[in-house]
């Protein structure tokens, strides 16, 4: 016990200390908010709409779906003028679907405000989830398991997950949500007793992903229960997921 003690003490305190401060150091590979200067596109050229595997950008009316949007780069690395870039702003998460959605007019994102007053009264100190793999490739559900560890303590914002659906407050969805999946998801939505939340994670739940028009998939997860929260990537990163956790619960301002 005593060496255990020990080895605690020389490691020091690991939990990252977001959403005080400043964020954890991020790497400088990470894909975050993309920026087009819609001023260098040339309206001719659709370059970037051409290579995008997820159509994602429409050049045309000068709009990008981050919904739809796997991060890729492919767009960056087409467009002939640099017109498209990846920043390293971790905060993607928006409330409404259409929001996602950024062209001339909506260049920023309009980011995740808190529930209303009665819900956040409900679940801003306790929040239990269900998580459900929709069919996914295990990229989303592992950054969403990723936050019980150590150094995010996802369990100190008082967010847990659960194993059975009738002691969770809502779902987090992952995955394209396979036609073999959806029977089991509408169960488990169902189980939740009112009033509960949903939680997209990831393009696929959000519009397909990749997998969006097979014929196996089912399609958006709105389309099948309602969506409180959105959060794109393929897949989102761990700061990204709980920077739209915090954001629901108010406990990060809106306008941070």
């Amino acid at each position: 016990m005593l060496k255990e003690l020990a080895t605690r003490l020389k490691q020091g305190h690991r939990t990252i200390s977001f959403p005080k401060g400043n964020p954890p150091p991020l790497p400088d590979r990470l894909r975050g908010l993309p920026q087009i200067d819609w001023t260098r596109c040339d309206k001719n050229c659709s370059a970037c709409a051409a290579v995008c595997p997820v159509s994602a950008i429409d050049p045309e009316q000068h709009r990008i779906d981050l919904g739809a949007c796997l991060f890729c780069t492919d767009c960056t690395e087409a467009c002939p003028t640099g017109a498209i870039t990846f920043t390293q702003d971790y905060r993607l998460a928006v409330r409404h679907r259409k929001d996602l959605v950024l062209d001339e007019k909506q260049k920023e994102l309009e980011l995740a405000e808190a529930l209303d007053k009665k819900m956040k009264q409900l679940f801003g100190r306790s929040l239990k989830l269900r998580q459900v793999s929709a069919g996914g490739c295990n990229a989303c559900e592992a950054d969403v398991n990723v936050l019980t560890t150590i150094g995010w303590d996802l369990g100190r914002f008082g967010i847990n997950y659960v194993a059975s659906p009738r002691h969770a407050d809502g779902i987090i969805v992952t995955g394209p949500i396979s036609k073999n999946m959806e029977l089991a998801l509408k169960k488990t939505y169902d189980a939740v007793p009112e009033p509960k939340i949903v939680i997209a994670v990831g393009s696929c739940p959000i519009t397909g992903g990749p997998y969006r028009h097979h014929p196996e998939v089912v399609g958006s997860l709105d389309s099948i229960v309602p969506v409180d929260l959105y959060i794109p990537g393929c897949p989102p990163h761990p700061l990204t997921i709980l920077d739209g956790l915090l954001r629901l619960l108010g406990r990060i301002e809106k306008q941070r």
